[in-house]
């Protein structure tokens, strides 16, 4: 018998060791997970129970005698390793061309008709940190009302206000005029509200981001599971990554935490299909803050909370656990970093845990989901035979 319920966890950024190709992104030596290794202060019995350091590549910490889940290792055959790249090829959707970048900013043909719509002026216009720009052009923005405008190596365009000097609603309308404007040559992966509170120096960034991004480019899981009627549960910015088709439902949150609260409160409720939750601290407060402690202490905490959701997970139950990209702590670079990413599967149905190996691509997640609820899918290789052996 098949699962009735399939808990897909992305922790955001966390790869497991460079590609063969990351030469060519600039990111050879990087490995995400070693980093937290390395730090010593990294505690996740879970994680290790179901096979994590059995995974190939990560013999550099002790396994356990018998992993009690399923492990492998997922490459990217997309080009790029940005956020939505690899969410859209974990859902069935290969990237044969990586986004567009702005490394020099935005030319004039992307932000004159921006600045014409808006009415307000461009600050910035560069690759920036999220939190060194408010300090940058913060009072800037209150002196004059411009939009702070930036990028980073990303595909994104982000657009930072200051909620007390611009109301959100027309943040948010800035973001829709800028995502009509992006698009063909210029189609970045997101447009960002980045909204603030404060006065300098003491900005902080608000919980009312909001993501707008490309519709993916081909038919995802999530489209096939909502046309056969299965529920489909997005749980953080897996909404906003997919432009909202084939989530039937929803759910914001506030980081990490509260997708972790919001994921153990959907394990109560009754629902057929699938929940895809991101959980997005992992990248955006340590990996691309180069914070290994923070992260480290992060991915603990997930895996205090990792204990309480297994042991409450049904027969019918399966749990996925994987990556988007890599974002190593320990690099000089604060940017996304070309990686292998890990595959764990949990259901306490298994007898005993399984290796998948190393799998050609993230598309095998969405091979498997489909095939686990009859859903024709053509793209990658399901490995749900081992899972439910």
């Amino acid at each position: 018998m098949n699962y009735k319920r399939i808990f897909l966890v992305v922790l955001d950024s966390a790869g497991i060791g460079e590609l063969p190709d990351a030469d060519q992104y600039g990111d050879s030596g990087s490995n995400t997970f070693r980093a937290l290794w390395n730090s010593g202060g990294l505690h996740v019995p879970h994680m290790a129970g179901l096979g994590l350091f059995h995974i190939d590549g990560m013999d550099y910490a002790p396994g356990v005698e018998q992993p009690s889940g399923c492990y492998g290792r997922l490459a990217e055959a997309s080009k790029g390793k940005d956020t939505t790249t690899g969410h859209w090829e974990i859902a069935g959707v290969l990237s044969k061309q990586p986004l567009p970048t702005y490394p020099d900013g935005f030319p004039p043909e992307v932000l004159e008709p921006f600045r014409q719509a808006t009415d307000r002026e461009i600050l910035c216009n560069r690759p920036a940190s999220g939190t060194q720009v408010l300090l940058d052009y913060g009072p800037r923005q209150k002196e004059t009302g411009g939009w702070i405008v930036y990028t980073s190596a990303d595909s994104v365009f982000q657009l930072a206000a200051n909620e007390a000097w611009i109301p959100l609603e027309e943040l948010y309308r800035a973001c829709e005029t800028a995502r009509s404007i992006l698009t063909g040559e210029h189609g970045v992966g997101r447009v960002i509200a980045r909204p603030y509170v404060g006065e300098y120096p003491r900005y902080t960034r608000t919980t009312n981001r909001h993501d707008y991004s490309l519709e993916p480019p081909g038919f995802t899981m999530l489209d096939g599971l909502a046309e056969q009627g299965y529920d489909v549960i997005g749980i953080g910015k897996i909404g906003d990554i997919f432009a909202g088709r084939g989530v039937r439902d929803s759910r914001r949150t506030t980081g990490n935490g509260d997708g972790m609260e919001q994921t153990s409160a959907l394990q109560k409720e009754a629902f057929h299909g699938l929940a895809f939750v991101n959980l997005v601290d992992f990248d955006m407060l340590y990996g691309h803050r180069n914070d290994v402690e923070g992260y480290t202490a992060a991915m603990n905490e997930f895996d205090r909370w990792l204990g309480g959701f297994l042991a409450e997970m049904a027969a019918e139950d399966l749990l996925l656990i994987t990556a988007d990209h890599g974002c190593d702590p320990s690099t000089e670079s604060t940017d996304h970093s070309r990686e292998y990413t890990p595959l764990l599967a949990y259901s306490p149905r298994m007898k005993q845990g399984c290796n998948l190996g190393t799998r050609a691509t993230f598309a095998d997640i969405a091979a498997t989901v489909t095939a686990n609820f009859g859903v024709d899918f053509a793209v990658g290789s399901s490995f749900l035979p081992q899972l439910l052996g």
